[in-house]
């Protein structure tokens, strides 16, 4: 079954807690999304991704969801205030804490769920560690990918952002509009599309050359990409529609081993 770890006892986890079962770790994080936007956005995001999937999973897949982490390396953020970041080294000893203790339940597969692109890479370094330390099976999936990192066929408002609306812009907030629509001020909301990056072949947002890069780098307001169009409609189906691959993934998940 599917469930949340933390609402068990110490004898109730060591029962539901097996080698076929997954642990789904959340990561989210604090940090600015631009004048409109609360600094809890990924950690919002990835929560409700999370839970729904587990309670979309019910009965089906043997899945437990830990609590979702609300700090994570959000240094390209550090210079606005209320922005809180863990640096690349405790992120590092943190989830591989997160996968010792794992790996001592009996379980064999572990899940990062990852509301902040910010994390990617560092992900994909905890899971090629804790392969190698513990054996685990380890796996990164996102509950939201920014329009530059998706393999998707790009939507209107890709389109109308250049395919750069990784943060704070249409599909965040409408998603946010969604969830939280009291924590959405979209009367501050405004365009911020870094147009000039665009015209570049390679060195660009899903370019073949990735770039060091601070989010006030394109301007004061830490926000890149168009929210003024976001909805609350539109984030209802962008929601829904990532919780389902989330869940084809997990199914994946379940069977996947090495030969």
């Amino acid at each position: 079954m599917a469930g949340f770890l933390d609402a068990l006892s110490g004898p109730e986890a060591a029962d539901a807690l097996g080698p076929d079962s997954i642990v789904l770790v959340p990561v989210g994080a604090i940090e600015q999304h631009g004048p409109h936007m609360p600094l809890s956005v990924d950690y919002v995001i990835a929560d409700a991704a999370a839970k729904a999937v587990v309670e979309m999973l019910g009965d089906e897949l043997d899945v437990w969801m830990i609590p979702t982490l609300p700090y994570s390396k959000s240094n390209e953020h550090a210079w606005s205030p209320g922005t809180m970041w863990l640096s690349h080294t405790t992120m590092q000893h943190l989830l591989g804490d997160i996968g010792r203790c794992v790996a001592a339940s009996g379980t064999r597969r572990i899940v990062f769920l990852n509301g902040h692109g910010g994390n990617t890479t560092l992900l994909n370094v905890a899971c090629r560690e804790l392969r190698l330390e513990h054996g685990l099976l380890t796996f990164l999936a996102h509950a939201f990918i920014p329009p530059a990192y998706s393999s998707a066929p790009p939507s209107d408002a890709d389109t109308s952002e250049l395919g750069m609306g990784i943060h704070g812009g249409h599909r965040e907030t409408s998603v946010m509009m969604h969830l939280r629509p009291d924590l959405v001020h979209l009367e501050r909301a405004s365009r911020n599309v870094p147009e000039w990056l665009a015209e570049n072949e390679h060195v660009r947002f899903g370019g073949t050359v990735q770039f060091g890069w601070l989010s006030n780098d394109f301007g004061p307001d830490g926000h890149i990409g168009d929210p003024t169009g976001a909805s609350a409609d539109a984030g209802k189906v962008m929601f829904e529609d990532a919780v389902r691959v989330v869940c084809d993934q997990l199914r994946e998940i379940a069977t996947f081993d090495f030969p």
